[in-house]
């Protein structure tokens, strides 16, 4: 039988959606992070250099400061997240986010929750940064007000 098919057998359509919720809180830290980051590190990166908002400097190092900070935040999410949904199709080891959380802290310690920092780190610093630097190009080419 099929991995497709064993899923079903054991956990039925529920079981293709394991870590639903948990991606969704992600994305919605993520976003939250990388924006709110992005805003407030302009306003500093200004502050401290005399760049202006809409600089191409101030861009990128504010973006690459949201990178950082959203891995800080995201990844307790990407490792819970990768424990739900790499839990067997037979048994179940978690019984949602909470049970999760609590598990994962209790046999592994807070900084687990961490793990892999510097490798999500080098995925979101350069992808913060080349998709602020892009929205920051298009406002500007459109005649939008910069973030």
């Amino acid at each position: 039988m099929s991995l497709v098919g064993q899923m079903y057998k054991d956990q039925g359509m529920k079981g293709f959606y394991r870590g639903v919720d948990v991606n969704i809180m992600r994305a919605i830290v993520l976003n939250a992070t990388k924006m709110g980051v992005y805003d407030i590190a302009k306003g500093k990166v200004v502050e401290s250099t005399g760049w202006t908002r809409k600089d191409p400097r101030t861009a990128f190092f504010s973006s690459f400061l949201a990178g950082f900070f959203m891995t800080c935040t995201v990844a307790p999410f990407d490792r819970l997240r990768t424990n739900l949904m790499n839990q067997p199709t037979d048994k179940k080891i978690y019984n949602g986010l909470s049970d999760c959380f609590v598990k994962t802290v209790r046999q592994e310690g807070v900084l687990s929750l961490w793990r892999g920092f510097i490798p999500i780190w080098a995925r979101f610093a350069p992808m913060a940064t080349l998709q602020l630097l892009t929205i920051e190009s298009l406002y500007a080419t459109f005649g939008f007000k910069s973030i």
